[in-house]
């Protein structure tokens, strides 16, 4: 068959592209910026971008012989270019009306369990409006209903691992919510499968876990399947607090609670497995087998690294801007010119070593807490601390014999800046 694929790149697009091509399907991906060359044979692509392309002619080239529509694109935090509206509504339903004109067989639309009658969040409501205007177009439609996904390079897998390996676990109204989270691979087999059938009218699909399971229950589960042995603790924080804290996420970029998420998780996220089963032919894994044995192990090392990194970095900049603070009056300034004059400081560029070298510490203290940041910074301040070290070995000595070991203290400061080199992915 011929599908046309939105949302390829995707966390369950990218997954579904690799199990189609596999299967011998010919798969049209439409992205905002094509690769300079296809990775497949069996691969094209065409450029649509989701904030133009909310009329049925922005789509007619994608559409040429295609058999299969599906659509995977969403986002979960708006900005003030791509709204909930754009994204899941208006760019949607013109692809499925293009799609109808030019006798697509199928369309596959991935919704989001919770998109019914019962929606409130914007997110929901969005995803709604789309599903029930694909229902009611004459060909076979198929709103697919994921609860939460989980899998390796998943956005919400990486969030649940961090919080499920942390020594302390922040529980919202203690952790009483139920979820029903299904596995990347059982999603997109399930998937593959329906692409694949003939049979069937228009309907909404659950795509779940086998069994509801309590937050707190998922991150205790998580925990032990990624091979970490300490027990788990926990921390209630009550709705009221939680929902305070959802209001400051929702006016931080990037944050990853607002006020929708923690009332979509407030609500629940669970449906019966009997649609995903019967596209299985089994029973969709339980979240005990979401990390195979052979993987536990660097999948815990990967999951405490998020929140261990973090920590570093920080603790890192404190360094830094403490030094700088200190170094700026608080250690008597007669003291510091006196430990320059033995390395033979002029004494008229006393002053301007003593403070520029506190700026230059103030400021890499502010560049490494940032949120962005070059990984050039660690080899910056390594060599910082370098130069610091030879100096202080060639004229100041004694201060390797020093009780406090203030020069030894560089060995593992520098470690640190050589591991967070090497992983700090921002």
């Amino acid at each position: 068959m011929k599908i046309l694929l939105t949302g390829a790149s995707g966390f369950i697009g990218r997954n579904l592209v690799t199990a189609l091509l596999y299967a011998g399907h010919s798969v049209v991906c439409a992205v905002r910026t094509p690769p300079a060359s296809p990775s497949h044979p069996n691969i094209s692509y065409v450029r649509i971008d989701f904030n133009n392309a909310i009329t049925p002619g922005a789509w007619s080239v994608a559409l040429d012989g295609v058999d299969v529509v599906v659509n995977t694109v969403g986002i979960l935090r708006e900005s003030p270019t791509r709204t909930f509206d754009l994204i899941h509504r208006a760019a949607p339903t013109a692809l499925f009306s293009a799609a109808a004109e030019a006798g697509v067989k199928h369309i596959v639309q991935i919704s989001a369990l919770g998109a019914d009658e019962n929606a409130r969040s914007g997110y929901h409501l969005s995803k709604k409006a789309a599903d029930e205007f694909l229902l009611r177009l004459p060909l076979r439609a198929s709103v697919v209903q994921p609860s939460l996904v989980y899998g390796p390079g998943g956005a919400s897998a990486a969030l649940f691992e961090l919080f499920a390996s942390s020594p302390l676990t922040m529980l919202p109204g203690g952790g009483r919510q139920l979820i029903q989270p299904v596995h990347i691979d059982d999603l997109v087999q399930a998937l593959h499968a329906l692409i694949e059938s003939t049979q069937g009218g228009s309907r909404r699909i659950a795509m779940v876990g086998p069994t509801p399971i309590t937050l707190r229950d998922f991150y205790s589960t998580l925990r032990n399947a990624m091979g970490i042995k300490r027990r788990a603790h926990f921390l209630a924080v009550p709705m009221p607090v939680m929902r305070l804290i959802a209001r400051v996420g929702s006016r931080l970029p990037g944050g990853f609670l607002d006020i929708d998420t923690l009332d979509m998780l407030e609500r629940g996220n669970t449906a019966p497995p009997d649609e995903i089963n019967s596209l299985l032919g089994r029973l969709p894994r339980p979240a005990s087998q979401f990390v195979p044995p052979a993987y536990a192990r660097p999948a815990g090392i990967q999951a405490r690294s998020r929140w261990l990194l973090p920590i570093l970095r920080v603790s890192i900049g404190l360094v830094w801007l403490g030094t700088g603070v200190v170094s700026l009056g608080i250690y008597p300034v007669e003291s510091s010119y006196a430990l320059l004059a033995r390395t033979g400081m002029p004494e008229p560029l006393m002053p301007l070593f003593l403070y520029g070298a506190a700026a230059l510490d103030i400021a890499l203290g502010i560049l490494t807490l940032l949120p962005k940041r070059s990984r050039w910074l660690w080899a910056g301040q390594a060599a910082l601390v370098l130069g610091y070290t030879v100096i202080i070995s060639w004229k100041l000595p004694e201060f390797w014999l020093h009780p406090y070991g203030p020069v030894l203290k560089n060995l593992p400061f520098l470690a640190a800046l050589w591991i967070l080199y090497e992983l700090d992915e921002r």
